[in-house]
């Protein structure tokens, strides 16, 4: 039996009308794709209902991990592994063919993936964006929250694919700025109800407010060869600028309500 034959893809949706057919297009070997969508308006539910392969379910938005978890417990996923992908992810054929190829054993509950950052379909030469287990067998993989995302809580040892996949988001600057501004807020709240010792050294870096946007600017243009891939290197860029620049906002506000709720409680007092 191929190794694909015991995997289904999974994504979600909302209102990916500009990236869901690409998304689809190398996933032609699946017999079964789950779709949850979180009430979509732009087209997509239509160009889902165009595959018959795909089974999509309505799922009133909960949370990034919420809604995961949706998909793994409630919509009769039948094989034992799992291909976890957003809307804008593309897989490659060399991914593909490697997947096929695994025969892994009992104590492998995942296999982890790098992913390619592609700007307007221009491929970067880095980013930030990080490896993740992608691959996993259903029953040992477990969804919860993490600030504006979610992470994979694994039953199992992990492995390394040396295949990638694309992480090309089509949609325009207002709607991602959109986003941005519902991530950040979720981003402070983590951030500050996390304890120092407890966060990394980019999320220390990241809660001194003045220095993560200029910090990340640099770090994508010279460190991770954004200069070298033009208007694209140079937008990716921007974007992770202003994106820190919303959440040092956002901290900083905070702060600030903080700080005059403090001296609310002196003025009652005095």
């Amino acid at each position: 039996m191929s190794f694909l034959e015991q995997v289904t893809p999974v994504l979600i949706t909302w209102n990916e009308a500009v990236n869901v057919e690409r998304t689809l297009a190398p996933l032609s070997w699946a017999s079964d794709i789950v779709v949850v969508d979180s009430g979509s308006t732009d087209g997509t539910l239509e160009l889902l209902g165009e595959n018959s392969r795909v089974r999509v379910f309505q799922h009133a938005y909960e949370s990034p991990g919420g809604q995961w978890r949706f998909a793994l417990e409630e919509t009769g996923i039948e094989t034992p592994w799992v291909l976890h992908l957003d809307a804008d992810h593309i897989v490659t054929t060399e991914l593909i063919a490697e997947i096929d190829a695994l025969n892994p054993g009992d104590e492998v509950a995942g296999f982890e993936v790098r992913f390619t950052y592609c700007v307007h379909g221009t491929r970067l030469r880095g980013s930030l964006y990080p490896p993740k287990v992608v691959l996993f067998r259903r029953d040992r993989g477990r969804f919860v929250d993490d600030g504006h995302t979610h992470r994979l809580q694994l039953s199992g040892l992990s492995a390394a694919l040396s295949g990638s996949i694309l992480h090309d988001d089509r949609k325009d600057v207002s709607r991602w700025f959109e986003s941005q501004l519902r991530y950040s807020l979720m981003e402070s709240r983590k951030l500050e109800s996390t304890a120092n010792s407890e966060l990394s050294f980019a999320d220390r870096i990241r809660k001194l407010c003045c220095i993560a946007p200029f910090a990340v600017f640099g770090y994508c243009l010279l460190m991770k060869g954004g200069i070298l891939d033009g208007r694209a290197g140079i937008s990716y860029a921007l974007q992770r600028m202003v994106a820190e620049s919303l959440l040092a906002l956002r901290l900083m506000e905070g702060r600030f309500a903080g700080v005059r709720t403090d001296d609310d409680r002196r003025s009652d007092r005095g």
